[in-house]
């Protein structure tokens, strides 16, 4: 193949066509569990994350929600996957092989956002949300209904294979994905580019800017014990039983149930088997939906 505009201009065009076509093959499933939200600056504030205002039978004036400030901002990250075409490739018109590579590239690109969502709820035993807690944390400050500050968990610990009961239901789910810009096809293929010129390399990726954060810490619970009847049971009351601050219920109701392939076999087990262990009827058959995910190994 002759190396001019005309046929690079094709490449181009076929290179982006196999990308687009990866892109439509990944199944996404971070929006089960994630909120998008739209950046338009290098950062994005959640000071409002802290208190989530109930409805009260109106006696005198307004009761005015005085949102509690949190110092918590979601800084977006730049992202990018590249790959290089051998000019002797083009030459030799040996490019077959780059079909699939460019439709993985548009599959990889359209699952970065599970990824990214994924790998911090993993994360949350470790990492700090905008109360100053980790997100799943035994302390998390709530004030009771005499406004005296209390300790809530949203967690009870353990060490094996970590899995999550939500309610995702809401508006703001468990974890924030914040896009800033989405992926973009580029290419550096001009016969005079440095990279051709240097390396007799055409380049060809995609780049994005966005970033991850956490939503409130009451519409999940973390655990890494056992996935059985009991640690269920105890995470299912610890989430329909939350209440903001001055002991106002949240009506929360988990619905979703996130596991690793660890825990697939045990998932399954609890929420479709008729009967539980000793041949009692299972009582937790159907009160959730599962979701398994390979990002969670």
């Amino acid at each position: 193949m002759l190396i001019n505009r005309a046929n690079l201009d094709a490449l181009r065009v076929g290179f982006k066509t196999s990308f687009q076509r990866g892109l439509g093959m990944a199944s996404s499933s971070y929006a089960r569990i994630a909120t998008e939200v739209p950046s338009t600056a290098k950062e994005e504030k959640y000071g409002w994350l802290g208190k989530i205002p109930q409805v009260r039978e109106w006696i005198g004036p307004r009761m005015l929600h005085n949102l509690e400030q949190h110092d918590y901002a979601i800084r977006n990250k730049a992202f990018e996957i590249t790959v290089e075409v051998d000019r002797d490739d083009i030459e030799d018109d040996n490019l077959g092989i780059y079909t699939p590579l460019f439709e993985e590239l548009g599959r990889s690109t359209a699952a970065h956002p599970d990824t990214l969502c994924f790998s911090l709820l993993k994360a949350g035993f470790s990492t700090i949300c905008y109360d100053g807690q980790n997100y799943f944390d035994t302390d998390h400050p709530v004030l009771d209904d005499q406004g005296r500050p209390q300790s809530v968990a949203n967690t009870d610990g353990g060490s094996g294979a970590p899995w999550f009961l939500m309610d995702a239901s809401r508006a703001l789910k468990p974890i924030i994905f914040q896009k800033r810009k989405a992926f973009e096809f580029v290419s550096k293929d001009k016969p005079d580019d440095d990279n051709v010129f240097f390396n007799k390399t055409f380049v060809h990726g995609a780049d994005a800017r966005g970033n991850v954060g956490f939503g409130f810490w009451q519409f999940c619970w973390g655990s890494k014990q056992a996935l059985d009847a009991a640690h269920y049971a105890t995470a299912r009351a610890a989430i329909s039983g939350m209440k903001g601050d001055h002991g106002q219920p949240l009506g929360l109701m988990p619905n979703l149930l996130v596991v690793g392939p660890a825990n697939e076999s045990a998932g399954r087990k609890l929420l479709n088997s008729e009967y539980g262990s000793g041949g009692v009827t299972n009582e937790w058959k159907g009160t959730a939906e599962l979701l398994v995910v390979p990002w969670l190994a």
